[in-house]
């Protein structure tokens, strides 16, 4: 235990070694301040690094991330996240990135008691009851990745439903919504959604407006 705590320590000296000496204005420059252009809303997933998955520097890309990346309308964690990226660091693009193999996903799927995490992964399951007639038909790792790529355009369809994108679509403050799916079996981005920057746009992912018929 202790070792691996130390690795990590050793691990961050060699990383400022490394670049400082690509750039001895590596840190005092970041310190600065922030100016991303991306919000990322993404899953809690070890696997799934935002900065490196896009090949992106510290710096570019404002970060929230929770279980199975879910925007619910009563956490004001997400919600001042969201806030302050929009209304402060006027980001243009919001990206909701779920992932095939989601744990939180497949959790959701099950009729187990999980604890406390059921309460959480309840808004998955109402999608999954929601579009079962779809799912049904799709069998294993199938259904698996459909409910994920569904329960990212549904969380698409919940951050531009807040009041914080709301408020800044009408004040002309156009940040762009996009639904991603990050495959990890072959590191690639799949996208769900088009760039969503109105009211109008939005009816695209609102299962109402689509005429989806639930189960």
């Amino acid at each position: 235990m202790v070792e691996s705590i130390r690795r990590l320590l050793e691990n961050n000296e060699e990383w400022v070694e490394e670049m400082t000496a690509q750039d001895p204005e590596y840190f005092s420059t970041r310190a600065e301040g922030q100016a991303p252009g991306f919000l990322w809303i993404g899953c809690s997933d070890s696997r799934v690094p935002p900065n490196e998955i896009t090949k992106t520097n510290p710096g570019e890309i404002f970060v929230h991330r929770n279980i199975a990346n879910l925007v619910v309308q009563t956490d004001m964690n997400i919600l001042s996240v969201i806030q302050y990226a929009v209304d402060i660091l006027r980001v243009r693009h919001v990206i909701i990135c779920g992932h095939y193999g989601c744990g939180g996903v497949k959790t959701a799927m099950t009729n187990s008691d999980h604890g406390l995490i059921d309460n959480w992964l309840r808004t998955i399951k109402d999608t999954q009851n929601y579009y079962w007639q779809q799912l049904k038909e799709l069998k294993g790792e199938d259904r698996e990745n459909r409910l994920v790529e569904l329960n990212v355009i549904e969380q698409v369809y919940n951050l531009g439903k807040t009041n914080i994108i709301q408020n800044a679509w009408k004040k002309g403050n156009n940040p762009y919504l996009h639904g991603w799916v990050y495959d990890l079996k072959s590191g690639k981005i799949k996208t769900q959604t088009t760039m969503i920057n109105s009211e109008m746009g939005l009816k695209e992912v609102c299962k109402f407006e689509m005429g989806i018929i639930g189960s």
